[in-house]
């Protein structure tokens, strides 16, 4: 596994102790964070570590508005064109629009610092998600769409939904997930859908996750089923 120090995460780090100072002192600012260990690093059913365990960090900050920035790293083990880290820097408002209903708009910037192509192979995507609460049940319609940038050559748009619904009296909530990829980035013409299944149990501070991840890019050797583990330690 590799995880090296990125520009995106330092800053992150930098900006915790003021961040949680005005948190201190206003109550409009919060901070979050998580340190993740996962089987498999899987983005949108396509192994990103050559099918190997993967370390993930996240820092969030956001405020009272629902306006939010953060940054999300993890290893990497593809090829050296994207070295071995994962940089994305994301912003965005999250907020209810509708009872039981909640709205998120985000821009990311997806960069890759250390690898040989570092600078231009960066791209930024939008994503829309709009959840709504049925009882127990939460049900999420997201769409991420990315513009002809240079880096990918192309516009692309991914569409997904996602539902969760804990299991009463236990820490356990099963989730359900599928997608489908179509543009510049998708390795398959006309596209491809990933899906999975699986749940994860909150324990305190710590999540144990376990899923089934599918797609229909059988010859690619990447995007195989396979069984996920992951261990989150949120702060």
């Amino acid at each position: 596994m590799h995880f090296l120090p990125s520009a995106g995460l330092a800053l992150a780090l930098l900006l915790l102790p003021v961040a949680t100072h005005a948190a201190e002192d206003t109550s409009e600012f919060t901070v979050s964070g998580a340190a993740t260990i996962i089987s498999d690093y899987r983005f949108r059913g396509i192994s990103q570590t050559g099918k190997d365990p993967a370390v993930q960090a996240t820092i969030n900050v956001g405020h009272s508005s629902g306006v939010y920035i953060g940054t999300w790293a993890s290893s990497l083990d593809t090829s050296d064109r994207y070295g071995h880290t994962e940089v994305d820097l994301y912003g965005g408002w999250a907020g209810a629009v509708a009872p039981r209903t909640t709205l998120d708009v985000m821009l990311a910037y997806y960069s890759y610092p250390g690898g040989e192509g570092s600078g231009k192979i960066e791209y930024l995507e939008t994503t829309t998600k709009l959840t709504h609460d049925f009882g127990p049940l939460s049900a999420t319609l997201s769409a991420g769409y990315s513009w002809n940038q240079a880096a990918i050559g192309g516009d692309h748009l991914y569409l997904s939904g996602d539902t969760a619904v804990p299991i009463p009296g236990t820490p356990l909530t099963l989730r359900a997930h599928g997608g489908r990829s179509k543009g510049a980035i998708s390795p398959k013409p006309g596209g491809y859908y990933d899906w999975s299944l699986g749940g994860d149990a909150a324990l305190g501070p710590i999540t144990l996750g376990l899923s089934y991840i599918d797609t229909n890019l059988r010859r690619n050797p990447a995007a195989t089923a396979a069984a996920l583990f992951s261990i989150t330690a949120a702060f």
